[in-house]
């Protein structure tokens, strides 16, 4: 039986479409971060530009809200030299009752040449680059639980660049993890990417169990889930994503979870603090360890525009 191909990539093995880091090869991931490294000095240009997507229209289709990725994403196809359309789903066909595969049926007979998808149904980017033109290629920016290819890409181009190899590191990833689509594609990501501990750190109601069969240590002490991590990952708590109550109050979760100066305290001296955003000030993390000498949450939106600029030309130079 012939063994089934993964739908990011073509049959030469090359990037098509990225939609999840789970299945990647490590030398695609690595690829996506070298070419990542040549796009920063595009940030420090006066035109800031380069041609590599002239002629190309990129099509923004946020189906839920999130203006610092919808920014960046748009942002990075117009230093590629992309003609961008940001669609205002909320006020488009969609709510108007059609179905998302007749939308993008519509959208690719205007020639579109990628979509960028955020959707709140998990699958929805696999469902659009199955049935989107062969020469279309989908970016996921976020579906529903299960993967945020982008920002796993973005956090992994962070760490590399401030810890030079991921052979070594311990890497925390704290807070709301069971809601968290960023967790699992930085799960993914670091997991390919050879990093030798990971741990997944909070209450037993944000921690799925089965994490420990991907080779993850599960945490629910705070203190013993940071001590000598060399990166900690802090994520916000969904409450948009919640039901019922999961937790007694933000207040309770910040004694038990929340990053202080003090926790911190117990990583390695040099261990970086990360953030994917937005931030919870004084929920998931003190306002004087956002903003002090160990946080890198600012560079990350940096390296995001690169990282995606990088995921953009990649796909557009290969074929179906």
């Amino acid at each position: 039986m012939l063994a089934r191909r993964n739908p990011q990539l073509n049959a030469h093995g090359e990037l098509i479409h990225l939609l999840s880091i789970e299945g990647l090869p490590r030398a695609i991931l690595t690829q996506i971060l070298d070419t990542a490294g040549t796009f920063l000095s595009v940030n420090d240009r006066d035109v800031k530009k380069v041609p590599l997507l002239r002629g190309k229209s990129v099509f923004n289709l946020f189906f839920e809200n999130s203006t610092r990725t919808r920014t960046t994403f748009e942002i990075a196809a117009k230093r590629l030299s992309a003609d961008v359309i940001n669609l205002d789903i909320a006020k488009s066909s969609a709510s108007k009752g059609e179905s998302l595969l007749d939308t993008i049926a519509n959208l690719s007979a205007m020639h579109a040449d990628m979509f960028v998808v955020r959707h709140s149904e998990s699958g929805a980017p696999y469902l659009i680059a199955k049935h989107c033109a062969p020469h279309v290629h989908v970016v996921n920016a976020g579906d529903g639980r299960h993967a945020h290819p982008t920002q796993g890409l973005l956090d992994m181009y962070t760490i590399r660049h401030y810890k030079k190899s991921f052979n070594e590191l311990t890497v925390a990833i704290v807070g709301d993890i069971v809601h968290s689509r960023v967790a699992r594609s930085d799960i993914h990501a670091l997991t390919t990417l050879g990093v030798p501990e990971i741990r997944a750190v909070g209450p037993k109601t944000l921690v799925p169990g089965d994490l420990r069969e991907m080779g993850v240590r599960v945490c629910h002490d705070m203190r013993e889930g940071v001590k000598d991590a060399d990166v900690i990952i802090m994520l916000r708590l969904q409450n948009e994503r919640m039901s019922g109550a999961m937790l007694p109050s933000a207040g309770e979760y910040f004694k038990s979870y929340g990053l202080t100066e003090e926790i911190l305290a117990l990583a390695k001296p040099d261990a970086i603090v990360m953030h994917p955003g937005p931030i919870n000030r004084g929920v998931e993390i003190d306002s004087r360890v956002a903003d002090g000498p160990h946080s890198v949450i600012l560079p990350q939106v940096t390296f995001g525009i690169a990282v995606r600029m990088a995921v953009m030309s990649i796909l557009a130079g290969n074929d179906a």
